[in-house]
């Protein structure tokens, strides 16, 4: 049920991978359990831009640094993808969930530039010591996920940060794109404004200005285009899983390539925007991959 659109790979593993080690963190739990440093659940806050950002973080068991990753939700952000998230707890990593500033109840307002600032300031502060020592966080080790916009989130990020080595994005959605097209259809337009104004109302998902919103896509519509940083993201290794209704990922794996990118995995799937009818599949490629990308397993040790 889904078709391998290119496959360029290139990795020097770091672990066994997860099949290998004899237990699928997709659908079993840990055979053992870490009495001393068991899996847990942190509620936190931090802040960016002035404004209190809202989240919580799943905690993999065991006391040695673990990879983290930053998993970044869409606009707005109502598949939040957390049964990947367990499953990446399960598989030795930390997640980090937060709702970007303006969105369900985080301080401050949303826009695309805020989104983009609050996914940096979330890396730095997992990097921060105090982060690492109380989350047991390897700061070497983290990595970008993100779906539909937080896809788009990712590999900004994964641009921004050179300590980012892995950024996987979900249904890719390039806002600039988006715009772009919107500006050539009028009932597009129409129709996205119709949403913008729908999120922004008293009591809904977002706190922002619908108006400015896409004002400030026309206004980065170049800056903000993944296929015109194509360059800089070509050193990553980057997942980019779609499905077959959506193409914001053709112009860029063709910029990827142009750049040299070595180091990509793109697949199209046949499902739907939340991959509603693959989600245990879509866990075990998302999480074998970064275990691939990041080492996980080697590090893994399972103790009573």
């Amino acid at each position: 049920m889904m078709r391998r659109l290119s496959c360029v790979l290139s990795f020097t593993l770091l672990a066994l991978p997860l099949a290998a080690q004899g237990r699928d963190p997709v659908t079993t739990d840990p055979v053992v359990r870490d009495r001393a440093h068991p899996p847990a659940m942190d509620e936190l806050a931090f802040e960016s831009g002035g404004s209190r950002v809202n989240g919580f973080i799943y905690l993999a068991q065991g006391a040695e640094p673990h990879p983290t990753v930053v998993l970044l939700h869409g606009y707005p952000g109502n598949e939040r993808n957390l049964d990947l998230a367990q499953a990446m707890r399960r598989a030795g990593m930390n997640v980090l969930f937060f709702d970007y500033r303006g969105s369900w109840g985080s301080g401050g307002e949303f826009s695309f530039a805020n989104a983009q600032e609050d996914v940096a300031t979330a890396v730095r502060w997992l990097r921060s010591p105090e982060l690492v020592k109380r989350y047991h966080v390897d700061p070497a080790r983290i990595a970008l996920v993100g779906h539909s916009m937080g896809a788009w989130l990712a590999l900004h990020g994964a641009i921004a940060d050179s300590g980012v080595r892995c950024a996987a994005a979900i249904e890719l959605a390039d806002m600039t794109r988006h715009m772009k097209a919107a500006r050539r259809d009028s009932s597009a337009l129409r129709e996205m404004m119709g949403y913008d104004d729908w999120l922004t109302q008293p009591g809904g998902a977002l706190h922002a200005d619908p108006r400015a919103l896409e004002a400030s896509l026309d206004a980065n519509a170049d800056r903000w285009d993944l296929t015109t940083r194509a360059r800089e993201l070509a050193p990553r290794t980057l997942l980019l899983l779609d499905n077959d209704h959506n193409t914001d990922h053709v112009p860029l794996l063709a910029a990827l390539g142009a750049a040299g990118a070595k180091h990509v995995t793109a697949e199209v799937w046949t499902t739907d925007h939340s991959f509603s009818d693959r989600r245990i599949a879509l866990a075990r490629r998302v999480v074998e991959w970064l275990d691939a990308c990041q080492g996980t397993g080697a590090r893994r040790q399972e103790v009573r």
